[in-house]
């Protein structure tokens, strides 16, 4: 799993607060939408030459995180 915690952004003011890449405007959830659209992460790159693959498997692994604390403090 990526170590996230350099790459994940959280800024009040920056998209409403949510989670974002190096302080872009590109969410966590933007990718994970795009991958869920179909997506490749070729293709991410292609499209948004600021990311890089390491980004977007740092949203991934944050997505996995969340879910995981989510799921356990639910139990």
């Amino acid at each position: 799993m990526t170590d996230y915690k350099q790459i994940i952004t959280i800024e009040p003011g920056k998209r409403g607060g949510k989670p974002c890449i190096r302080g872009m405007r590109i969410t966590v959830n933007d990718i994970l939408g795009w991958l869920a659209s179909g997506m490749t992460v070729q293709e991410i790159l292609a499209d948004f030459d600021e990311l890089t693959e390491t980004d977007i498997y740092a949203a991934l692994s944050y997505a996995a995180d969340r879910e995981n604390r989510i799921y356990q403090v639910s139990q």
